[in-house]
């Protein structure tokens, strides 16, 4: 007995197979974007501390230069 598929389950066949393909693709460039999201955070993220690092030392040194005790006698 010879196998014999239609032309309908060829069809079916055909659309199983890029769907499979699209769903695999869609998966694989929600998996790049979620990590370059998450890269982009992560660098804002050490952008912003760094930041907030700079501006308490600015605060820090400004205030250390307004403190008359810090300041050296002349002479």
């Amino acid at each position: 007995m010879k196998d014999h598929l239609s032309k309908a389950e060829i069809r079916k066949d055909a659309v199983q197979g890029a769907v499979e393909a699209t769903a695999t693709t869609i998966g694989e460039v929600t998996t790049i974007l979620t990590r370059a999201v998450r890269d982009v955070a992560g660098a804002l993220g050490g952008l912003a501390t760094e930041v907030f690092e700079l501006r308490d030392a600015a605060r820090r040194a400004s205030q250390a230069s307004d403190d008359p005790a810090e300041e050296l006698p002349e002479g």
